[in-house]
């Protein structure tokens, strides 16, 4: 496929038919994802694929308080585990809210399961001494599970990257032996499709570009060229 139809039409697959994807595919798609970037070329990334069904439903049962957090706030129109606006949810009603939800419901039959997780002993972690919560790690993993994704696009697979788990992290550790100086970075399916999407929703260039500063102009592509140098 042409790079720009694969990047306009890679969603979040979170529905798949039984089909099997066989270790090839899969191999493929990693052989092609690890040429993503990452600080210093250190690709600190490690994936687990996770094949045995009893630790799939262990992963399943781990998640569920997450999801159930995640689905009570925002149906109080909250931005779920938001680090800015503090959550006026009550825990009564986070646990009578259902933990079922889009491919965390078939866990155990996603025909690829991955956690992805990042050795943070070769990230640098440029926003470490900052008061808000850290970011910049994720620039060296994220891209490489983004490239997974727009490689099962290629191949007419689809998939997800889901983060419930890190909130489990610590739990997740030890059903994995994952060691303490990696960090679970993603949770992601990959099937085919029941469904593939080819027109996404998103919100226009001029919707999130300034220049020259936060409140310059909105940069289009009707900009006139500059004459500085």
């Amino acid at each position: 496929m042409d790079i720009y139809d694969v990047m306009r039409t890679t969603f979040a697959a979170r529905d798949f038919t039984g089909d099997a994807v066989s270790d090839e595919t899969l191999f493929k798609l990693l052989d092609n994802a690890r040429f993503a970037p990452s600080g210093g070329n250190r690709q600190g990334w490690k994936v687990l694929v996770i094949k045995d069904k009893d630790i799939r439903r262990q992963l399943k049962e781990l998640v569920a308080p997450t999801i159930k957090q995640y689905k009570a706030q925002a149906a109080a129109g909250e931005t779920p585990f938001n680090t800015i606006n503090a959550s006026a949810v009550a825990q009564e009603t986070i646990d009578a809210t259902p933990a079922n939800f889009p491919l965390v419901d078939m866990l155990e039959d996603v025909p690829v399961l991955l956690v992805v997780c990042v050795d943070l002993s070769v990230v640098s972690s440029m926003d470490k001494d900052l008061s808000r919560i850290g970011v910049i790690s994720g620039a060296s993993i994220y891209p490489f599970v983004w490239n997974i994704l727009l490689a099962a696009r290629n191949e007419g697979l689809g998939g997800v990257l889901t983060t419930f788990i890190a909130n489990q992290e610590i739990a997740a550790r030890k059903i994995l032996g994952i060691p303490n100086e990696f960090a679970i970075a993603s949770l992601v399916g990959i099937g085919k499709p029941v469904k593939q999407l080819t027109k996404l929703r998103r919100k226009p260039v001029s919707d999130f570009t300034r220049v020259d500063g936060w409140h310059g102009e909105v940069f289009s592509e009707e900009l006139p060229v500059s004459d500085a140098p």
